[in-house]
């Protein structure tokens, strides 16, 4: 039997999602009422600009006072979309204290006090989802909470910043420098004015940190995820990808050691090979690769942000919420159990690109190798990139078990096996003290193989 008085919800914030999940709420009242076991109503909405025109909200809804609304007492959900950490971590904690479950977007929070957030809940007997705060309407949170709780996963490899991918798919797809697929994704409404937080990696670095806490039960807070953005991407690193097979992606990638011992997080721009199933993933779209130990390679494909798919997250954790409301119970906390260290970037093992600007002498390729030799990182392929192929160095490297004599006129791009990140540092830095290196141009980590 349904149940008659309808559960109330207040919205915190009514932008493009908020409005969103507002007019989904009523356009399909009856629908969730039939899916909850009961009719839910928003009992008001949050605003800081009170004299804009919400269409289809009765504005007898709307108010300033936030902290009033999550205080009424009578609200058994509150909607969080309006970002940031405060006001909106003192209105979530408010809204547990006072009787109320709470759905949040909020990413930028999640991964910085996520843990605390998990407490107040608990503390309270309440619900906190945040489906929608990473990979929009994609199903990624619940998944790994729920459906792998009984698995050990190992490895999250994803894109979750549309904006990023909607860049490099430009950049790789039409020639366009990095300055000009900016512009295109600004004027498509990807990109914010400001795009710092998307193009320096903070977005995704957030959704990292939640990614995996999640997955492998133990706190990531932001600070521990290593993060590079892709204003350093150029054309011809673009290029260089595509003449190995691979594309370039900015990728969350977080993994349990070999050991089992700790974990790392990083995001940073990478080449996957074009067979991997990220390397097809096109323009503003999200992907996620999980790896899992029983279930194995998963993957979540869909729009990672925009007002009606971040909606869908929110909507179907309203569901959820309200459903446990009425049975008197609460859903999956938060599962931090296993208490791993999270391990510095240096300790990251893959293989590494690196393009440098030599000057045009014999010997050069020779002193190069020396160095990745002492520093114990292995060159898997040397290749020349210069205007006169057939002068300078004859000195032969081992490539794929074979050799090929390489010239070293200007620019030598090398591919290492996988090595630390700490030793691909410090080979880096003995390079750049070599009078024949003029310069690294580029260092681009190789993934997904």
């Amino acid at each position: 039997m349904m149940r008659t008085r309808p559960l109330k919800v207040a919205l915190l914030g009514c932008g493009v999602v908020g409005s969103e999940v507002a007019r989904i709420m009523t356009t399909h009242a009856d629908d969730l009422a039939a899916r909850i076991g009961a009719p839910v109503e928003l009992a008001g909405v949050a605003v800081r600009r009170p004299s804009k025109v919400r269409e289809g909200i009765d504005p007898a809804l709307i108010t300033t006072d936030a902290t009033a609304l999550v205080k009424r007492g009578d609200i058994d959900v509150v909607i969080e979309v309006i970002g940031g950490i405060e006001p909106a971590r003192t209105l979530i904690t408010t809204a547990f204290e006072h009787g109320a479950s709470v759905v949040s977007a909020n990413k930028a929070l999640l991964a910085e006090d996520g843990a605390a957030l998990h407490a107040a809940a608990e503390q309270h007997g309440r619900d906190l989802y945040y489906e929608a705060a990473v990979a929009g309407a994609i199903p990624l949170v619940r998944p790994l909470r729920e459906s792998l709780a009984g698995d050990k996963v190992n490895r999250v490899l994803g894109i979750v910043n549309g904006t990023t991918n909607f860049i490099l798919d430009k950049m790789d797809t039409s020639g366009a420098g990095y300055s000009e697929a900016l512009d295109e994704a600004t004027a498509l409404g990807y990109a914010e004015a400001d795009p710092t937080a998307d193009v320096e990696g903070f977005d995704a670095a957030a959704k990292a940190a939640i990614l995996a806490g999640i997955a492998f039960h133990t706190r990531v807070r932001i600070g521990d995820v290593h993060r590079e953005g892709i204003t350093e991407v150029t054309a011809a690193d673009i290029a260089s990808a595509r003449r190995m097979g691979c594309t370039v992606k900015l990728l969350a990638i977080c993994e349990r050691a070999a050991d089992g011992r700790s974990v790392t997080a990083r995001v940073h721009p990478a080449m996957i090979p074009l067979s991997h199933p990220l390397a097809s993933v096109r323009e503003a779209y999200n992907a996620v690769f999980v790896e899992a130990e029983a279930a194995g390679q998963l993957m979540f494909y869909g729009p990672g942000a925009g007002g009606s798919p971040t909606a869908s997250a929110v909507l179907g954790d309203l569901v959820a919420v309200c459903r446990n409301k009425l049975n008197g119970a609460t859903g999956p906390g938060e599962s931090a159990y296993t208490r791993l260290p999270v391990s510095p970037m240096g300790d990251v093992v893959t293989r590494y690109h690196i393009s440098l600007d030599v000057a045009d002498k014999p010997g050069v390729l020779a002193q190069v190798a020396t160095v990745f030799a002492e520093k114990g990182v292995s060159i898997d392929t040397v290749r020349q990139q210069g205007r006169n192929p057939g002068s300078g160095d004859e000195v032969a490297i081992e490539q794929g078990g074979g050799g090929r004599r390489v010239g070293g006129e200007a620019s030598l791009v090398v591919v290492t096996h996988r090595a630390s990140d700490a030793a691909l540092s410090a080979t880096v830095e003995a390079l750049r003290k070599l009078d024949t290196v003029r310069g690294v141009a580029s260092i681009m980590r190789v993934e997904g193989e």
